[in-house]
């Protein structure tokens, strides 16, 4: 699957410090048409600078994105799976309460959230996507608040997990994202972050051709700075799980195979799942 970019936009952009420890040193890493990736000489942190301001990032997300969910929501939903699998995630939802609350924040058109309703869960999802957040409602019936968590204002200790996948690496503020997730949890809930790993054998062999190194992505975290950014928003990482290790097309199934189940193995994987606790 080829991951989403809007590619090159008119858009205002502005210097900012490091969104993972406020450094304001940085190295320049690779760039793109339109953007530039720098590393933290402080935190090693990757992430663009000058960044697009906030205030144009939803409009990223309309008819084209909602069409790309749409066409590839079955193989993004088969992925999200074999990742809860992986972290044990029936063995968790069995040891919360009966009646248990789950948001998927970056839900798209809602496929994980009516698994996990069918599951026994009440559910709720939030989405920058108007056409996405529709698609939820009339076709599988799941609520789903369309603009940002933050401004979604839920309730207090609201969930027993919080689930987001391949939405921290777009997001300007990382951090304040977290402290909302921790906010809206239950005591002792959970969270499961899923992004692009900036350590994996992709993004080593590949650099600034690496698909996940794009205008959309404002921060590429590795498993060290995602764990850091966890801790400082008062989360605990109980698992960390990687895969994907050579993308379809750049090498033969000989090659590829192996290659897969080494990166899964070793930790060095294309992509990077933690659960953690509150």
């Amino acid at each position: 699957m080829k991951t989403y970019s809007t590619g090159p936009r008119r858009e205002r952009f502005h210097p900012i410090p490091c969104p993972l420890c406020g450094s304001g040193r940085c190295a320049r890493r690779f760039e793109g048409s339109g953007y530039r990736f720098v590393t933290c000489l402080d935190c090693g942190l990757v992430y663009q600078n000058p960044q697009p301001l906030p205030s144009g990032l939803p409009g990223r997300y309309g008819q084209s994105y909602f069409e790309y969910e749409r066409r590839n929501e079955g193989n993004f939903f088969h992925l999200m799976e074999l990742g809860l699998r992986d972290i044990g995630f029936t063995s968790l939802a069995e040891g919360l309460p009966r009646l248990r609350r789950a948001l998927d924040v970056g839900c798209a058109t809602g496929m994980l959230l009516a698994s996990l309703r069918a599951g026994g869960w009440e559910v709720q999802g939030v989405d920058l996507c108007r056409q996405s957040a529709r698609h939820a409602l009339v076709e599988r019936g799941v609520p789903v608040f369309v603009g940002t968590l933050e401004q979604a204002r839920f309730p207090e200790a609201s969930f027993h997990l919080v689930h987001f996948s391949h939405l921290i690496e777009h997001l300007p503020d990382p951090a304040g994202f977290l402290r909302e997730v921790h906010r809206i949890l239950r005591p002792e809930g959970y969270a499961v972050v899923t992004t692009p790993n900036i350590d994996g054998l992709q993004a080593r062999l590949f650099r600034g051709r690496w698909r996940s190194a794009i205008a959309d992505h404002l921060c590429l975290f590795s498993k060290r700075t995602l764990r850091r950014l966890l801790a400082g928003s008062g989360f605990r990482v109980l698992k960390t799980q990687t895969w994907g290790g050579l993308a379809a097309g750049t090498a033969p199934g000989w090659l590829k195979r192996p290659a897969d189940l080494l990166a899964k193995r070793l930790g060095f994987g294309d992509v990077v799942l933690m659960l953690v606790h509150k």
